[in-house]
């Protein structure tokens, strides 16, 4: 036999239908083959399966009986993450009713009180806002002289209990924050978080380049002590003043009483930054929710 017989007999072979190498493999006895059953439906029976387990599931969802999960409870009062919930249940600064709970998945029931590190704290959801506020409104909750304050202008905000964060005195206008955080308001008013607002100032004339410098050094006030600005300078395209200010401490009345220390009149304060946010698009007195994006962004300060 020559060559040309013996590829002529390989290629006879590898075409029979009955040869060893072209033969299907068995599965009968495969994890992932069909079964012997004649019923079988492939793919179809399985989506079928899981379409019904599906519908079933929607048909009965799961009862709400008020409870919440505690470490759901911690993350809702603004603490921290479920996941850093979890590490301060286990260390036992968690109290329920009184008692410690270290328990992971230790369920809430309406009415019971629970304490973080001795202080009590609620599961209301936590809603921020940001108003651009006129002059004429006092920042607080409630006054006893019947005057307008910021939560008149919020009053159809939400539901929720909301405070300011910080305060702007009756006259300045500008950034306020809202919100139910507390464990980010107090972060957010703490001095060594070193949040920065920014300030639109206007004088009753201009201010000299010699008291600039001097502001740029620092301003003794009692008695508090020297305010250290973290930046000045003349706003551009505008009369000498018009000036813009950042800083980050937080003393009553701080950038009025910087001026009048030297001498000026504050006609018109308005701030237009704070901790990162601003007032674009806002008008005075109106408000707006904050974004997600915004959110996380305070929460990383």
């Amino acid at each position: 036999m020559n060559a040309r017989d013996n590829r002529s007999s390989r290629n006879n072979k590898n075409s029979n239908p009955k040869s060893k190498d072209n033969r299907k493999p068995s599965t009968s006895n495969s994890t992932f083959g069909k079964p012997k059953s004649s019923n079988y439906k492939g793919k179809d029976v399985y989506n079928v399966y899981n379409k019904n387990r599906f519908a079933k599931r929607l048909q009965t969802p799961p009862k709400d009986d008020g409870t919440i999960r505690l470490n759901k409870y911690i993350a809702n009062a603004g603490i921290c993450s479920r996941r850093e919930a979890d590490e301060y249940i286990a260390t036992g600064v968690v109290t329920v009713n009184g008692n410690i709970v270290t328990e992971m998945g230790y369920k809430v029931q309406p009415g019971d009180e629970v304490k973080f590190d001795g202080k009590k704290i609620t599961a209301e959801k936590n809603v921020y806002f940001i108003l651009n506020k006129p002059k004429g409104y006092i920042t607080t909750s409630k006054d006893e002289r019947n005057r307008n304050t910021v939560m008149d202008l919020m009053a159809d905000a939400t539901t929720a209990r909301i405070f300011p964060v910080g305060r702007l005195d009756r006259q300045t206008t500008g950034v306020l924050l809202f919100t139910n955080d507390g464990f980010l308001t107090k972060k957010l008013t703490h001095p060594s978080y070193d949040v920065k607002k920014i300030y639109h100032v206007t004088l009753d004339r201009k201010l000299t380049n010699q008291d600039m410098a001097e502001i740029k050094k620092g301003i003794r006030l009692i008695p508090e002590g020297v305010a250290m600005v973290d930046d000045i300078s003349f706003i551009e395209g505008e009369p000498h003043n018009q000036v813009g200010l950042e800083l980050h401490i937080g003393w009553n009345r701080v950038v009025r009483r910087i001026f009048e220390k030297l001498g000026y009149t504050v006609e018109k304060l308005d701030r237009v930054s704070f901790a990162g946010l601003t007032k674009s698009k806002l008008k005075k007195g109106e408000f707006r929710a904050l974004t997600q994006q915004e959110i996380n962004y305070l929460k990383m300060i």
